[in-house]
């Protein structure tokens, strides 16, 4: 029985996963959508939600003090777990914790597509909920 077991191991190691895990968030953010298995998506998809809602505390916590030193934490919050790349780190605090000021949750959907045809896994389309993308 699987009784008080959280999370999903997708048969990796605990640094394969935070790797994994790192790029397809970083992913996610750049795109706005990615193709990848279901089981992927849904493990990514709680991860890239709370980042965030990191970046939207941050920012309505910085507002609210009038001192923008105060988000400061949470883009080191965020930063760690997005490898340190500070043009994504950007990204997410000036488009997307903006865009998503309003809503309080679900900012991402999982979409099924279907099984691959090489090895028959279950794929899925995860997007960020309302996002333009520009499409280059």
């Amino acid at each position: 029985m699987r009784h008080r077991i959280r999370g999903k191991k997708l048969n990796r190691s605990g640094s394969h996963r935070k790797a994994l895990r790192m790029n397809l968030a970083s992913q996610l953010f750049i795109h706005g959508r990615i193709r990848t298995t279901f089981h992927k998506a849904k493990f990514l998809q709680g991860h890239a939600e709370r980042l965030i809602t990191i970046a939207k505390r941050g920012l309505a916590k910085a507002d609210e003090k009038g001192d923008q030193l105060i988000a400061v934490h949470a883009r080191r919050q965020v930063a760690r777990r997005l490898n340190n790349d500070r043009i994504l780190v950007g990204k997410v605090f000036d488009e997307l914790a903006p865009l998503y000021e309003d809503r309080p949750g679900g900012y991402t959907r999982v979409l099924r597509l279907g099984t691959r045809k090489g090895d028959n896994a279950e794929m899925a389309l995860i997007e960020l909920v309302d996002y333009e993308r520009d499409d280059d």
